[in-house]
């Protein structure tokens, strides 16, 4: 049996969909070649106000077919520089308009959800503020698709960084209208580097936010609660790695690993999560 079709056997040993950030040209393609049925990537740039880009040949309608064809689940990542929990009309004015137009184009593609990081508030300000910024952003966004909250690493003034604050932002949303489609993306790197106790932060999460909707699955490549964001591939940073396995487990939801290096490397990091899921 070649590496990748017992990788595919073991996806449908585990039940579980493991797949990875890929360049956003052809997302089927990358899917085909890291042989999985689950994608993330961005449309357009991830640092730019600039609005949603697709850039698969053909366009939304075009892509949208292709993975319907192929069997692959789209996910979508907002761009970085979204905050709509801020108290600077600068940033936050255009950080809901551009929230909206990539709700709409991952909607248009036929994604499964759209990630969005969590914000911060200014140096002073009472997180409370950001809190029902993120309410009245919520009640703003015609959500068509899932918005999937992700905990952040770093950031004093974070929303996502810590449990506390991730639980004032979800009581926050859960009292908008349309909470029912927003989810969480629990990151591995993030919570660890965050200073979350891995061990516990599915049990925490899920007494938080009832659901766990997608995991970015990325070891770190600093310590625990460094409030570093700097992702390695599995097994080579300093995330414990029967904890970085029981994690995943424990959370039963699709996997997207955002970890350096192309089809190879991720094909690499499928195969050392399954083996190690499968062990246990």
């Amino acid at each position: 049996m070649s590496e990748s079709a017992a990788i595919l056997e073991g996806m449908s040993d585990t039940a579980l969909a493991i797949g990875a950030h890929v360049p956003q040209e052809d997302p089927i393609a990358e899917a085909v070649a890291r042989q999985t049925s689950v994608v993330q990537f961005f449309l357009g740039q991830p640092q730019s106000y600039k609005g949603p880009v697709v850039a698969y040949a053909g366009g939304a309608a075009a892509l949208r077919a292709a993975a319907e064809a192929a069997g692959v689940a789209l996910y979508v990542h907002a761009p970085y520089i979204v905050n709509v929990a801020t108290t600077n009309n600068r940033i936050r004015i255009p950080s809901r308009k551009l929230l909206q137009q990539h709700m709409d184009a991952a909607a248009e593609i036929g994604a499964r959800g759209l990630i969005v990081h969590g914000g911060h508030v200014d140096k002073g300000v009472d997180p409370a503020v950001g809190f029902d910024n993120w309410r009245k952003a919520i009640e703003a966004t015609d959500l068509k698709i899932p918005l999937l909250l992700e905990n952040t690493a770093g950031g004093d003034n974070a929303m996502a960084r810590h449990l506390d604050r991730i639980a004032g932002v979800w009581d926050a949303i859960s009292a908008a209208q349309g909470a029912e489609q927003v989810g969480f993306c629990l990151d591995t790197c993030h919570a660890w580097a965050g200073g979350i106790e891995l061990d516990t932060a599915v049990d925490k999460i899920l007494a938080i936010t009832g659901r766990i909707d997608l995991v970015h699955a990325n070891d770190s490549r600093d310590g625990y609660n460094s409030g570093a964001d700097r992702h390695t591939n599995f097994g080579a940073g300093h995330i414990d790695q029967a904890g970085f396995v029981d994690i995943v487990r424990a959370a039963g939801a699709p996997v997207i690993c955002e970890t350096p290096g192309g089809a190879a490397e991720h094909v690499a990091d499928f195969a050392w999560m399954l083996e190690r899921l499968s062990a246990r």
